[in-house]
């Protein structure tokens, strides 16, 4: 009787199992196919499909499965588009939602991981072991589509095609996303920003106080200090997020290896082919590198994110930077005020601002392609049009107040 008892309470529990597994594949199956009906890139629409596919092959062995037990197959809970229109996928846009798949197919390793030691059933052990393998390429799959990189098999294609792997290449150099320009770069956006705004301050105030010194100084010298900090404490922040964003993905990646470590030596010695590498030394290089774990994870990291650690910004170097850039540029257009007053402080302070503003551009000119004149006087105009704009409203406000 008690053997009786313990085999039905053994049956429902792995029925419970099953079920909850078809409805997470058909779930998945209803994701992947909307988000490939939606994508226009037709090479990831195309590996969409073929997990929803897969999905649904799942589905169709954990169903079977369920037959074979003496059950009905349950009705699937969900919607037909699965979880593309969640509200979260919706405000995310498609990275938010591939990011997010990607979380749903560790969910389901883990799930399926968990009931390999649970179940007690040949049949559905059998199935698991097949569909954690390929829930596992999902999530490598879904990891380089995030990244913008095409699934291994349409990498395979696209070797035998130098000019798909050159778009390929460019595409991967301009999603790369911000590179460290140095404190070079921070510190000229620093002064650019610092002198703008209170080029634009110094203006107004002028116009509505006739180039009153004390009223001038005092605005000035406060949106200084404040430009200061907030570009100071813009500048850390970013950088912060930066170095987290790249700590993130080196575990991601690291995990990556970790799960599929011969799919992640493929994958780097397909970048050294695309550089010019021989296949065959391409892959003798790479086996070279992974005798040492960490070293092949900052090799591949490297590669694929385009920067290394030591390329990103430090934090307070980067705040020290905006913060002092900003004040030095803040502070050009108030110094005259610190000597004259009325009209002649006025004009003085627009040239030597319209002088920094050229300067300014002109030193833009060491990070960009432009020529340095070029910039230069396309900062000083911009700069004129702003201390009139700003100088005329001021004069309109300080007759409103009288």
């Amino acid at each position: 009787m008690r053997s009786g008892k313990s085999e039905q309470k053994r049956r429902r529990k792995l029925l419970r199992a099953l079920e909850l597994n078809w409805q997470t594949e058909m779930s998945g199956f209803y994701t992947y196919q909307e988000l490939a009906r939606r994508d226009s890139d037709p090479i990831r629409a195309e590996a969409l499909r073929q997990m929803a596919e897969a999905e649904r092959q799942h589905a169709e062995q954990w169903a079977g499965r369920i037959r074979e037990l003496g059950a009905h197959v349950p009705k699937y809970h969900g919607r037909s588009t699965g979880d593309a229109d969640s509200l979260a996928n919706r405000l995310g846009g498609e990275r938010m939602a591939l990011r997010r798949l990607e979380i749903d197919e560790s969910r389901a390793i883990a799930l399926y991981s968990r009931q390999l030691r649970e179940l007690d059933d040949e049949r559905s052990l059998e199935i698991l072991r097949q569909v954690i393998q390929e829930e596992r390429e999902h999530y490598h799959e879904l990891s380089n589509l995030i990244r913008h990189r095409y699934p291994r098999h349409a990498v395979e294609e696209q070797r035998a095609n130098p000019r798909a792997m050159l778009e390929e290449l460019l595409a991967k150099r301009h999603d790369s996303g911000r590179q460290a320009a140095g404190w070079i770069g921070d510190a000229i956006y620093g002064v650019n920003d610092g002198l703008g705004a209170i080029f634009g301050i110094v203006s107004g105030v002028s116009g509505a106080t006739l180039g009153n010194s004390h009223y001038v100084l005092l605005a000035g010298i406060a949106g200084m200090i404040a430009s200061a900090l907030s570009m100071g404490s813009g500048a850390y922040l970013g950088a912060k997020s930066e170095r987290e964003i790249y700590e993130a993905e080196i575990q991601r990646e690291r995990e990556a290896i970790e799960m599929n470590a011969p799919e992640a030596r493929e994958m780097l010695s397909l970048y050294y082919q695309v550089k010019g590498l021989p296949e065959d030394d391409a892959d003798r290089f790479v086996d070279h590198i992974a005798r040492d774990k960490d070293q092949f994870l900052r090799a591949l990291a490297s590669e694929r994110f385009s920067t290394s650690e030591e390329g990103l910004r430090k934090p307070l170097i980067a705040a020290s930077s905006a913060a002092l850039s900003t004040a030095v540029g803040a502070f050009i257009p108030i110094i005259p005020f610190f000597f004259l007053r009325g009209y002649e402080a006025i004009i003085v302070s627009g040239i030597v601002s319209l002088a920094a503003h050229f300067a300014v551009g002109a030193a833009k000119s060491l990070i960009t392609v432009r020529s340095w004149w070029a910039s230069g006087f396309e900062m000083t105009a911009v700069g004129a049009v702003e201390g009139l704009v700003t100088y005329f409203i001021g004069v309109g406000l300080g007759h409103v107040g009288a």
